[in-house]
């Protein structure tokens, strides 16, 4: 099976790319407020749209009126007009709101360049340390595994602390998994992050507590310096660092338990939990944009894709209440969050490991 995946590497660009890199983005953001100006003037004088033949029809002409967009990478300028189209397609497909115009002001800014293949050769190449870029040319990254398959394009990206990445988007083979014949119901939780029905469960680190109080001790000083002063913009790299720290930890982590259940479970059956409707209780919603089960279950989903596994999602309610013994179901039965007592048969468990048991049985009977 053939399948899109992207590999991520820490550049370290010299001053000159820096530079370019810096010019690259802009023209890029350029290029797509440009015509997403156009896109809605045309629509609002006509009622359609413009397509993206047409506005890569235009962009030659543009270039010859500005002629620092030649300075960059034509592929980012193309991308861009790709990104706008995508975008309007996502929209009237009802799958996101309308494009907005991007900002200089993004904590994160990026541009894409497409592949093109020329001698037979991709415009992306990597030699030991160093990895040549349209226009950049070879640039030195941490070349921490092996990019196996055929680069499609390459994202650069500045993050608020000021560290360059890259990402390449491959088209490369895999193989399914060995089947185990095993399936599993996940609990979702945030006292224990998953509670397996085999009994397995995985903590919760709480990755932003633990650095919080070092956070808002930064964030503090942050608010005292002068805004656009230079010990204010070293400041500011500090808290977009420590950021930075919770959420490769927490990426980190997520990989690592969603690739060891799969790898270990034909059949993963989870909650479907409406995230964003949680997020408005008051009193949780910082414990549960912590745990980041959405980010969890889009990993396990296409993991589940690349290997051959199964996710089911099925519908959470009453499964904390309901015997898996007898199926009797009654609030009395969650003695307290930690214990479960049926009252009709006395079956007693674990409440998390109870409740993963319901939503796997759930999965099979569906």
């Amino acid at each position: 099976m053939f399948i899109n995946k992207a590999y991520k590497f820490r550049l370290y660009p010299n001053q000159e790319q820096e530079v370019l890199i810096a010019k690259t983005i802009g023209c890029s953001r350029f290029v797509f407020n440009r015509f997403l100006s156009l896109w809605n003037e045309t629509y609002q004088a006509t009622g359609k749209g413009l397509s993206y033949s047409a506005c890569s029809s235009q962009l030659t002409q543009l270039k010859k009126e500005f002629t620092w967009l030649q300075e960059v990478d034509s592929h980012s300028l193309q991308s861009s007009l790709k990104h706008l189209a995508d975008s309007f397609d996502r929209f009237f497909q009802k799958q996101n709101e309308a494009p907005r115009f991007k900002s200089k002001k993004n904590k994160v800014q990026s541009y894409t360049t497409n592949i093109e293949k020329k001698n037979q050769l991709p415009e992306v190449s990597i030699a030991g340390n160093r990895m040549k870029l349209p226009k950049l040319g070879w640039v030195r990254f941490a070349n921490s595994r092996e990019v196996q398959g055929r680069i499609l394009n390459a994202t650069v990206r500045r993050t608020p602390s000021g560290k360059y990445f890259v990402s390449l988007l491959v088209e490369t083979e895999v193989q399914a998994l060995s089947k185990t014949h095993s399936s599993v119901g996940i609990d979702m939780g945030l006292k224990n992050f998953a509670i397996l029905s085999n009994g397995e469960v995985f903590t919760n680190p709480k990755w932003f507590r633990t650095l919080e109080e070092k956070l808002a001790h930064a964030q503090r000083i942050l608010s005292r310096r002068k805004q656009g002063s230079s010990n204010w913009n070293k400041q500011r790299i500090k808290v977009a660092r420590i950021h930075e720290q919770i959420a490769h930890a927490r990426k980190d982590y997520l990989d690592k338990i969603s690739t060891h259940i799969i790898k270990n479970h034909d059949v993963i059956a989870i909650e479907d939990l409406q995230v964003a409707n949680m997020l408005k209780n008051g009193n949780l919603a910082k414990a549960i944009s912590e745990v980041s089960w959405s980010q969890f279950r889009k990993m396990l989903e296409y993991k589940a894709k690349w290997y051959g596994k199964q996710v089911i999602a099925v519908n959470p309610h009453c499964t904390s209440q309901t015997c898996n013994v007898c199926g009797h179901t009654a609030k009395e039965n969650r003695k307290t969050q930690a214990s479960f007592k049926c009252v009709s048969c006395g079956h007693e468990d674990n409440a998390d490991i109870n409740a993963s048991k319901n939503i796997k049985d759930l999965a099979i009977a569906n």
